[in-house]
């Protein structure tokens, strides 16, 4: 567009009998706008825009309160029930002009001294881990004056998690500020909302051995921490966007890396990055406890018939002695621990995701019926291994027609082989095999008679 300038000095050339052609050139723009201009005036034209029709006003009002200041619906509305079409930027327009809308307000900013506060939050998003689309609870912190953040995810978001969390956060940032901002979950308040809220025991213990104490925000106002709510779209659409995952362990270390990467990174409204000012922040921390108090869960539970302790729908191996005995359990983050009457029983890696078994080797001893079933395959693989081929006949039309694994029949077809001559034993196998005979004491007899004169001595007169 023209300026003013532009067009006055368009006319003053104009009227020094300068022409068009010329102008165009000393003002480096083409002659049709130089003809346009002088058409025109010096003032720019100003289009007139199209109004709508005033007896439209009243059904404009009562859709946009129906329809919830929606302004889609609204043009819906209006092409359903009215049959008028009008043009979503047209229909923008004339909601601004009517100031059916209230006009935004302005909004202020919350600046803190180092060390002063740190915001806590947590959001659920869908990732893929392990080829499975899987719901996992995004918790972060972030400092208030160096923006410096730390991210972690878990499968589910409870007391536990909680203090694990920030605990994991605070030893990222090795320290924390006097004052932490939540908003009013019941995973950390046990009751009351904003500055009435109250900070559930086992809250308060933890953030006390910290140095540190928690505030609630008030009610239906999560602008008051927006340090920490902003990043949530940040994560979602920078860090998983195009990326999968194998575990939550995984999950956690990839982003780890990436909380690194982007603490290194230039934010505008610090004009330096996080790290630099951290630089700043750091000395006003509350420095790490000298002993760090360990992040447990306790819990007793019943050792059932099957020798396995049930745990957040996960089973964990005991010895077959402690059937029906009660156990402690110890849930740490990483792992689970059993201890009957004070002593350690096992250790196991902490389960995740979906129900799982987690056995320890030495603690279920086999069961009768894998090992008889291992046993007739160890006699089997004996038996075939003589590479005759009316044996393996034989062994594959006993199997059929025997119950169960078939350890006995073999292990007595085993004895017959090692016991008697090969001749005489293939000699009856033979005639087994054609008339379909499968008792083996009646193979054993046809294996006597098969080397008598040879291996027995069968007169009948024997002094």
């Amino acid at each position: 567009m023209l300026t003013p300038q532009i067009r006055q000095t368009i006319h003053t050339l104009s009227k020094a009998k300068k022409s068009n052609r010329k102008i165009a050139r000393l003002l480096n723009l083409s002659r049709n706008t130089v003809s346009m201009v002088l058409s025109h005036g010096i003032d720019i034209p100003v289009k007139a825009r199209k109004g709508l029709n005033p007896d439209i006003d009243p059904i404009l009002k009562e859709t946009f309160t129906r329809c919830l200041g929606n302004v889609v619906r609204i043009k819906e509305v209006l092409m359903e029930e009215y049959e008028v079409e009008i043009a979503y930027s047209t229909l923008t327009r004339h909601v601004q002009n009517a100031e059916l809308r209230k006009p935004r307000s302005r909004v202020g900013e919350y600046i803190f001294a180092p060390g002063e506060e740190m915001q806590h939050d947590t959001s659920p998003h869908r990732i893929l881990i392990g080829g499975e689309r899987v719901t996992a609870q995004c918790a972060s912190l972030v400092l208030g004056f160096s923006r410096k953040i730390f991210v972690q995810y878990y499968p589910r978001f409870t007391r536990f998690e909680a203090k694990s969390f920030l605990k994991a956060a605070i030893e990222f940032m090795t320290g924390c500020c006097r004052r932490c901002v939540i908003d009013n979950t019941s995973v950390i308040l046990c009751g009351g909302t904003g500055a009435d809220a109250v900070i559930a025991p086992e809250m308060a213990t933890f953030c006390r051995m910290y140095g540190f104490v928690f505030m609630a925000h008030r009610l239906l106002d999560p602008d008051r921490k927006g340090k920490c709510e902003r990043p949530f779209y940040y994560v979602e659409t920078n860090f998983l966007a195009g990326r999968t995952f194998k575990s939550y362990e995984d999950l956690n270390t990839c982003v780890k890396a990436w909380c690194l990467k982007v603490n290194g990174k230039e934010k505008r409204a610090l004009g330096m990055t996080p790290d630099a000012a951290f630089i700043q922040e750091k000395p006003c921390l509350v420095p790490l406890p000298e002993v760090e108090p360990p992040i447990y869960e306790h819990c007793q539970r019943l050792v059932d018939c099957q020798a396995y302790v049930n745990l957040e729908t996960h089973r964990y191996s005991m010895p077959e002695k402690f059937i029906g005995k009660t156990v402690d359990v110890y849930k740490y983050m990483e792992t689970v621990k059993l201890f009957c009457k004070h002593q350690e029983i096992a250790v196991h890696p902490r389960l995740s995701g979906k129900r799982q078994k987690s056995v320890l080797q030495g603690h279920h001893t086999r069961c009768h019926k894998t090992l008889v079933n291992l046993a007739a395959s160890q006699t089997e693989a004996v038996l075939r291994g003589q590479q005759d081929e009316l044996l393996d006949q034989y062994i594959d039309a006993l199997k059929r027609k025997v119950r169960g694994s078939g350890y006995r029949p073999l292990n007595r077809l085993l004895n017959l082989k090692r016991t008697y001559p090969a001749e005489a034993f293939l000699c009856a196998l033979q005639k087994a095999q054609k008339y379909g005979l499968y008792d083996l004491n009646r193979l054993e007899e046809m294996i006597i008679k098969a080397a008598a004169g040879n291996f027995f001595n069968l007169e009948e007169n024997v002094l």
